[in-house]
């Protein structure tokens, strides 16, 4: 029983990008315990830090055969398994609320739940080649959202991230920017020993059922130039566990929509209480916006600020059965590498509130074709300036220069 906090699969199957025909999968997979989230892996040591230039930039790709956009296929056309968009930054409120009550026993008890965490050894064969880190104190974090679901073991199907974000922590530790990347968008997947496939063009999300988490790491600092410090990783699963424990959040529905995911709710145009299955529903939706899969995109980005506001709210954090609910339902449904601390985490998140935390996404020219397939094309030109804006912890000027649409 968890303690009360003190008051206050066989063949590879990718949807993204062609798979090459090489078995096995050494390096980096999520180990089929954490499917059912029964068993812990030990944790490990730190890692060493070595250095070096990035392998490639966010143009897109750098290898022969990327070639430029296609025409103007519809990227969203046709029947696909929805993805959970941000839920996996559930991380972030965790932090944020253990950081809210910093107490002498609130740090023990983050200690305990540290030690709950699942551990994968996400940065397993890399070595040198990597992108310099220029900025002591700033911290970058891949947040990977993955469908992971015990069917899969059955079926032999790997796990696929359909979620990916740079979390970026500037160095006075007031402000974190969060970069999402299509999961589409058109980049170089490098080789790595033991992977599935890679050394070719792909959507970047065929990267992790390639080659787990490593080579997801590998992909995003070759495309982006940015060195990654941690990695945290959540399961299709833990969303509505989440949402349920902090008693649900409000959130605007923009215009009445009926669900294409059975019961089938219908969304009146207004405010709503959500609950977790009612939040989840809601952030499946695609097809019923002109902007498609942009359109969830930004409801996901909506229902987490809700999240984050509940979550910091006193409400929570006066209630230790609430709180410890909340705290030990993040802790079952997340992974993160060997490194990561929460307690460490807590203490750099200290200052940060919602509005603390600025949504983006990565520059991208909309969507093309490449090799028959509708993918999203990265603007060469923003996205390196944003990228190296993140390496030298300038993303505050890169954005008064860049102002986002709203």
């Amino acid at each position: 029983m968890a303690s009360t906090p003190p008051n206050a699969r066989g063949s590879a199957r990718v949807r993204s990008g062609r798979t090459p025909g090489r078995e096995g999968m050494s390096h980096g997979t999520v180990p089929r315990s954490y499917l059912g989230g029964q068993s812990r892996p030990a944790r490990g040591s730190a890692r060493p830090r070595s250095e070096g230039g990035g392998p490639g930039g966010p143009g897109g790709p750098r290898r022969p055969g990327g070639g430029g956009g296609g025409g103007g296929g519809n990227q969203y056309r046709g029947k696909r398994r929805p993805r959970w968009g941000r839920r996996i930054l559930v991380i972030v409120l965790a932090l944020v609320v253990l950081a809210g009550i910093g107490t002498v026993g609130v740090w023990a008890y983050a200690s305990s739940l540290d030690d709950k965490l699942h551990r994968t050894d996400a940065f397993a064969g890399l070595t040198g080649g990597r992108p310099a880190k220029k900025v002591d104190g700033a911290q970058n974090i891949l947040m990977l959202g993955s469908d992971m679901r015990t069917s899969w073991e059955k079926s032999g199907e790997k796990p696929r991230t359909d979620t990916i974000m740079l979390l970026h922590i500037d160095a006075d530790h007031d402000h974190a920017y969060l970069v999402s990347i299509p999961r589409d968008t058109w980049v170089y997947v490098p080789e790595m020993k033991g992977a599935d496939g890679g050394g070719t063009n792909a959507k970047i999300n065929a990267a992790f059922a390639w080659g787990g988490t490593p080579l997801m790491v590998k992909t995003v600092e070759g495309f982006t130039g940015v060195r990654i410090d941690h990695v945290a990783i959540m399961n299709f699963q833990g969303f509505q566990d989440v949402t349920d424990a902090l008693g649900g959040v409000r959130m605007y529905v923009e215009q009445t929509i009926t669900s294409i995911h059975p019961p089938h709710r219908k969304f009146t145009k207004g405010w709503h209480t959500f609950n977790g299955a009612q939040a989840l529903d809601y952030c499946r939706q695609r097809y019923q916006f002109p902007t498609g899969d942009f359109a969830r995109q930004k409801h996901q980005q909506q229902f987490l600020k809700a999240l984050l506001n509940k979550a910091a709210s006193s409400g929570t954090l006066s209630n230790p059965k609430k709180l410890n609910d909340f705290l030990q339902a993040v802790v079952k449904v997340i992974q993160v590498d060997k490194s990561f601390q929460l307690v460490d985490e807590a203490v750099q998140f200290r200052n940060l509130r919602s509005n603390d935390i600025t949504f983006m996404t990565s520059p991208n020219d909309g969507t093309g074709t490449m090799d028959g397939q509708s993918v999203v094309l990265s603007n060469k030109q923003k996205a390196s300036s944003l990228y190296d804006a993140v390496t030298n912890d300038t993303v505050a000027k890169w954005l008064k220069e860049n102002p986002q649409k709203k």
